[in-house]
């Protein structure tokens, strides 16, 4: 089918203004402009009942981690929501819409931690972050009201990269079995190379040119390309892992890799919904304020997240 009525028009209007791509902006023009875009696209954040915000011990140095609690009940289920970005933009703020409705809707927390970012962190710095943000919240479950028996992980783009891989590490341990992951259009396969990544070059949305210039900025190491902690497809097993719901957009370059992963889950045993949006373009799923598509997307995964917590 086309491309959305809601994000054709966004498409066309970046092109009549002669928008530049992000990958040809300097490095800190880029995260502001994609910052100050997911707000203007995400509409007016929802109220919810408390948000504080953490520092602990990271794998780097202090690390801020922030916590979304829709109501006073205690203990609730966790979601630890990793923003996405290409692993080089993003911040707590990103992901702050996100959390705040999935937080009211899915009645739980929404944990999100400020990883490091490349390329002045390459990988593995973001990983090792989000697990450590992982194993904080299961390490102070009591003080913070959470249920340690009821974590899932999730993230959007890159950040469907980092909680899939966090599922990865969790598995390794042994210690902490994860509820659920929610994967929203995420990179699995760094060396991808498929009809979805050639198909989307458009200048004016999210393209392969803008999957390369993330890339070369996280991965300094060619060879890196192949762990599973930076592409999940290429695990060598995904059996046992948690029950997933991976969300990918039709008009994304990261489509494909996206959906071999869900077959990946599937044909390993590990229950998974996988759900295509047509019409829909990468980032969709942080404009709720401007595009229904994706308020059906955060309604979806609001109810996955329930079910997965029994609540």
């Amino acid at each position: 089918m086309p491309l959305d009525p809601q994000l054709q028009a966004m498409r066309d209007r970046r092109e009549r203004d002669g928008a530049t791509p992000l990958y040809k902006m300097t490095l800190e023009d880029a995260r502001a402009d994609d910052l100050a875009s997911i707000k203007a696209g995400g509409g007016d954040p929802e109220p919810v009942h408390e948000v504080t915000d953490h520092w602990i011990d990271g794998p780097g140095g202090r690390m801020q981690v922030r916590v979304y609690r829709p109501s006073a009940d205690r203990p609730l289920p966790v979601l630890m929501y990793f923003y996405g970005g290409g692993w080089v933009l993003g911040t707590i703020d990103t992901a702050d819409g996100i959390s705040r409705t999935l937080a009211n809707s899915a009645g739980c927390l929404v944990v999100v931690p400020e990883y490091r970012l490349a390329p002045e962190h390459p990988f593995p710095a973001a990983i090792e972050d989000c697990w450590a943000a992982v194993q904080w919240v299961a390490g102070n479950a009591e003080t913070l009201g959470a249920d340690p028996a009821r974590i899932a992980v999730g993230g959007d783009s890159a950040g469907g990269n980092l909680a899939a891989a966090a599922t990865l590490i969790a598995q390794e341990a042994g210690d902490l079995t994860l509820a659920g992951q929610l994967l929203v259009y995420p990179n699995t396969d760094q060396l991808a190379d498929d009809d979805s990544m050639r198909d989307n070059a458009d200048p004016y949305q999210f393209n392969h040119h803008s999957v390369a210039w993330y890339r070369k900025h996280y991965l300094i190491d060619a060879d890196d390309a192949e762990n599973p902690l930076a592409s999940p497809l290429r695990a060598e097993t995904l059996k046992g892992l948690p029950p997933a719901l991976v969300i990918t957009a039709e008009f994304d370059p990261l489509r494909d890799q996206g959906e071999r992963y869900a077959k990946r889950l599937a044909d390993d045993a590990v229950p998974v919904t996988l759900a295509r949006y047509d019409g829909m373009s990468h980032g969709f799923f942080t404009m709720a304020g401007v595009v229904d598509g994706a308020r059906v997307a955060l309604a979806q995964a609001a109810a996955q997240l329930r079910a997965w917590f029994g609540s």
